[in-house]
C-alpha cells in the first residue's frame, strides 16, 4: 500500500488471503516518498517467491502502475478513497487508465476484498488446492443467496433479514 492510513482498506485483502490460506505480506511502499524502494520492490518481488501484486493507492495512486512498469508479475490496483481524493475517481482512473503495454488489473474503490480474491484465482489456475478453496469459498457464496431466498419467501420480503 502506498501509505499505513490504506491499511483499513487494504486489511480485507489480507483477511481473505489469509481465510484461504495463501501466504502473503504486508508492507507501505510508497510511489512518491520511497521510489527507490518500490522500485526495488517490484523487481525483486519474483525472486522472492511473490507471484501476484496487489497494490492499494490514494489520491494520485502511481502505486500500481508505477509497480506494473517494472515487474512482470500480475499487479491488481486498489484504488482506495483518502483524505485528500476527490471521492476517489482520482484513484480509480489513475489506476484504471493505464498505457497500453503496462497492464493493471483494477478493483472497484476500496475493494481490496476482490483483489484478495483476484489475486487467488490468478494463482488458482496453477494450484489445484488453491482452485478447490475458490470454488468452496464461491460455492458458499451460492448457498448464502439461497438460503436468502429461502428465508425471504417463508418469512416475506417485507421483513428485515441479513
Amino acid at each position: 500500500m502506498g501509505s499505513d492510513s490504506d491499511l483499513a482498506v487494504m486489511q480485507a485483502a489480507s483477511d481473505i488471503l489469509k481465510q484461504f490460506e495463501i501466504p502473503h505480506e504486508v508492507t507501505v511502499v510508497s510511489a512518491h516518498r520511497t521510489p527507490h524502494r518500490m522500485i526495488e520492490y517490484a523487481q525483486k518481488a519474483k525472486e522472492r517467491g511473490l507471484k501476484v501484486i496487489i497494490a492499494g493507492a490514494g489520491g494520485a495512486a502511481h502505486l500500481p502502475g508505477m509497480v506494473a512498469s517494472v515487474t512482470t508479475l500480475p499487479v491488481i490496483g486498489v484504488p482506495i478513497k483518502s483524505s485528500n481524493s476527490i471521492d476517489g475517481w482520482d484513484s480509480v482512473l489513475s489506476i484504471l487508465q493505464m498505457p497500453n503495454g503496462v497492464p493493471v488489473g483494477t478493483v472497484a474503490l476500496n475493494a481490496s476484498k476482490n483483489a484478495g480474491i483476484l489475486a487467488a484465482e490468478i494463482l488458482g489456475t496453477a494450484d489445484e488446492n488453491i482452485s478447490a478453496v475458490i470454488t468452496a469459498y464461491k460455492n458458499s457464496l451460492n448457498n448464502e443467496v439461497i438460503e436468502k431466498v429461502e428465508k425471504m419467501k417463508k418469512e416475506g420480503w417485507e421483513n428485515k433479514f441479513d
